[in-house]
């Protein structure tokens, strides 16, 4: 554990916070892509099965319970929450997400560390949660304007795998032997499909107007 892997999570555990704030405060998930949504809590559960099998630390058991929970949590609510499903908008959240889940499970049965049954679950989770983003960003651009909330739920989520990577350089100049290149690549990639939302977000910021994404 180092600064940057402790502010990695807990700006994920934000972003989250902040999701459901939105959904269960306000009572609406405008803006929110449920696509998006699924996808994570698909990656969450195939990365922390292990959940039952191995014991890291309280602090890891407790974030993986949390992500878990939260994850189909913010599923049910769109899907299953009277006043949360009237806010949710169907004809703009049309990218069609399972077409990313079965190239990324192909990627992790041919790509691996280890040819196990948790070790290729683990990858796929790596894979899936790099492109996991796609079809919010493309839900942004359709509908431009973005409630604040939304916005902070997006840029904490791009934070958070920026932080992870200055964690990643921290530990491969600290730690022998730290080179875990599926990982790195597709942190990379993730961090990538964040650049033009940051650009837009900072730009909103400066300019103190209201976040919006060209078209």
């Amino acid at each position: 554990m180092n600064v940057f892997r402790l502010a990695g999570d807990m700006t994920h555990l934000a972003s989250v916070l902040v999701l459901l704030l939105k959904i269960h405060t306000i009572k609406s998930c405008a803006g929110v892509s449920l696509k998006t949504q699924e996808l994570y809590a698909l990656v969450f559960a195939a990365r922390y099965l292990d959940i039952f099998t191995s014991y890291v630390s309280l602090y890891n058991t407790l974030m993986k319970l949390i992500f878990l929970g939260s994850s189909f949590s913010i599923v049910w609510y769109i899907r299953y929450h009277k006043a949360v499903q009237r806010t949710y908008d169907r004809e703009q959240d049309t990218f069609r997400h399972w077409f990313l889940v079965l190239p990324c499970l192909l990627l992790a049965l041919l790509i691996h560390e280890k040819f196990t049954f948790m070790e290729v679950l683990w990858t796929f989770s790596i894979y899936l949660e790099a492109v996991a983003i796609l079809p919010q960003l493309v839900l942004l651009q359709r509908t431009r304007n973005i409630d604040n909330l939304t916005g902070q739920y997006i840029f904490l989520l791009g934070a958070y795998r920026a932080l992870y990577i200055l964690n990643w350089i921290y530990r491969y100049f600290t730690e022998p032997h730290f080179v875990h290149w599926i990982t790195w690549i597709s942190g990379f990639v993730q961090t990538l499909l964040y650049a033009d939302f940051f650009y837009y977000y900072f730009l909103s910021w400066k300019n103190n107007k209201k976040l919006q994404l060209p078209a």
